[in-house]
């Protein structure tokens, strides 16, 4: 009769592992403790990483969102958001220490074995997720962060704590060092809370420090992107796989991946893979960079012929690549209404009995995208000031819009720029145009839309000088109230206009285009009747320059000059669940624009 091998017992094992653990040497301990920091610190920044990677796919609001679950129930959630509390770390470390008390120790071996091979296939799975992106703002980030960050952190802390357990036996439990703890279970738990809150830490540096370290050397090197970085961490995670074999078997295939195929890496291999991805679309890589706001990419589309210019997921801005035939058009035609209608500050009637020419008249402009609305004034003859954060944006407005270079450019925080302008009178420089169209694609920037903010601009306008604020929203949502409210209050004399019919019977949402026509001195105003100079022989120009769809302000029973409604400097949190609702809208007109191929590829 044949011999059975005794089945080992579990707790026998366990113990036998923890006798070795006692037999550690100090070098041994040290060692383990710094490879638990590194992975802590890796995992951290991983999924910083992962989630700028979300961007160009779902924007920055859903992505940021869902590395803290807080998509269903924002209101809820707004404390742990700040406080920088991030809930898949939570769960992860729960998970991490509920697997300490259930699993046994060979187990535990067996899922922190995995750890290395887990971090290298991370960029090829969130990569192929994307491709199911079509799920919505809402579902796919989550989802994505459920299978690459939240796994990749319950792993980190579960070789943490197991770890620790090594350090109990070799310390705490043998030479009864660690009284205070009471035993092995409790060592855990606060274990546990120490590494959440060093994992916690890490990855709030590395949310301000990364998007930092991208916009200063973004250009210079494809490692220096999110997906350079992304790739960078991954190939940290092989080193730690103490495997070869496993490690050629298992963890070269995602390498490859990431190296030679995956289109989100700026090397020139992979953006030939992303533009025939795109070439079987009916699209084209121009150019691509990171940039201080985010992913800045310019594509064509070699069947309609257009280029436009994209910022995460949204569009810049865009222009038809050819002038249309039988026109002569000074300027390429604008793919977008709305950037034309900024133009009619021109033709705002003043009261002055001396009306100077354009040569004679200043604006400033605060927000570049692709240059539309600059390149018209220059055209006819407005001394024009910009102002624009990003410069990629601007490199990019130069190079594949022609924008023209004789104005004056400022690259910076328009805040803080239009702060600086205010110096005394008669010394202080007045502009008779103001143009305000600061979107970004996720939300406006509500810093821009502050009764301070606004105050600033009234202050630089002439006294007869006009001022178009552009807003991209639902506006039935409190966000897009309080934005119409404040320039109301902050102007004496107001009229909105739709770039698009208003919808009857009005539905739940209102997601359009208005723009906010203010001046400086009161009274009631009016357009001046186009002429033919005026259009710059556009199509574009003569069809949609003269604004057409007013809203009287009393149709949103909301809106009105209450000083509750007022966005002021300091207390706009109350705006960002109406943010988010409004950035999930905006995702969804997006997709219809583009299709989801080029969003998936970035």
């Amino acid at each position: 009769m044949a011999s059975h091998r005794p089945r080992t017992d579990t707790k026998a094992r366990n113990r036998r592992a923890d006798l070795d653990d006692r037999t550690m040497s100090f070098w041994a301990i040290a060692r383990l403790i710094f490879i638990e920091i590194v992975i802590l610190a890796l995992t951290a920044m991983s999924t910083e990483v992962s989630t700028l990677c979300l961007s160009p796919v779902y924007g920055s609001i859903p992505s940021s969102l869902a590395n803290s679950l807080a998509m269903p129930s924002p209101q809820l959630l707004a404390p742990f958001q700040r406080l920088h509390i991030r809930l898949p770390g939570i769960i992860a470390a729960f998970l991490a220490w509920l697997s300490m008390t259930c699993l046994s120790r060979t187990n535990v071996v067996r899922l922190t074995g995995i750890l290395p091979i887990f971090g290298i296939c991370v960029p090829t799975i969130q990569a192929y997720l994307f491709n199911f992106s079509s799920n919505g703002p809402k579902v796919g980030p989550i989802f994505t962060t459920l299978l690459t960050s939240l796994p990749l952190l319950y792993l980190s802390f579960l070789s943490f704590l197991d770890v620790g357990r090594k350090l109990w036996f070799t310390v705490g439990g043998v030479d009864n060092l660690l009284p205070i703890f009471g035993g092995l279970r409790r060592w855990q738990v606060c274990l546990t809370i120490v590494s959440y809150g060093f994992m916690n830490s890490i990855q709030y540096v590395a949310s301000v420090r990364i998007s930092q370290l991208i916009a200063v050397w973004s250009g210079t090197s494809a490692l220096f992107s999110r997906f350079g970085l992304q790739a960078a961490i991954s190939i940290f995670f092989a080193t730690l796989e103490r495997s070869l074999k496993r490690l050629a078997f298992v963890g070269i295939t995602p390498l490859l991946h990431i190296i030679f195929v995956n289109p989100h890496l700026p090397l020139t291999y992979n953006t030939a893979v992303l533009n025939a991805t795109l070439h079987a679309e009916g699209y084209s890589l121009v150019a691509r960079q990171e940039s201080l706001t985010g992913y800045i990419s310019v594509l064509d589309n070699t069947r309609a012929g257009f280029r436009a210019m994209r910022c995460d997921h949204s569009l810049l801005g865009g222009e038809w690549l050819e002038k249309p035939k039988r026109h002569s058009s000074v300027l390429n035609e604008p793919i977008y209404a709305i950037f034309v209608m900024l133009e009619a500050v021109r033709l705002v009637e003043i009261e002055s009995s001396q009306s100077m020419i354009d040569t004679e008249k200043h604006a400033l402009i605060i927000g570049l995208g692709i240059g539309t609305a600059p390149s018209a004034l220059i055209a006819h003859g407005v001394h024009t000031t910009t102002i624009e954060i990003d410069p990629v944006v601007v490199e990019f407005a130069y190079k594949y819009f022609n924008l023209p270079r004789n104005h004056t450019s400022i690259i910076g925080d328009a805040v803080e720029v239009v702060g600086n302008m205010q110096t005394p009178l008669p010394n202080r420089k007045t502009y008779d145009y103001i143009i305000h169209d600061v979107f970004t694609g996720s939300a406006e920037p509500i810093d821009l839309f502050t009764a301070e903010f606004l105050v600033n601009l009234r202050e630089l306008l002439s006294p007869e000088g006009v001022i178009a604020i552009n807003y991209a929203g639902d506006l039935l949502l409190p966000s897009a109230l309080s934005a119409i409210t404040t320039a109301m209050f902050v102007f004496p004399s107001c009229r909105l206009f739709r770039e698009t019919p208003l919808p009857i019977p009005m539905g739940k949402e209102d997601y359009t285009n208005v723009v906010i026509f203010c001046r400086k001195s009161p009274g009631p105003f009016r357009f001046r009747e186009a002429v033919e100079s005026d259009f710059l022989g556009s199509p574009a120009r003569r069809q949609h320059l003269v604004p057409q769809h007013e809203v009287d302000e009393t149709f949103y029973g909301e809106i009105s000059r209450g000083k509750d409604k007022i966005i002021r400097r300091g207390q706009t949190s109350g705006l960002e669940a109406s943010q988010m609702r409004s950035a999930m809208g905006h995702w969804y007109v997006m997709r219809n624009v583009l299709p989801d191929v080029i969003w998936e590829n970035w």
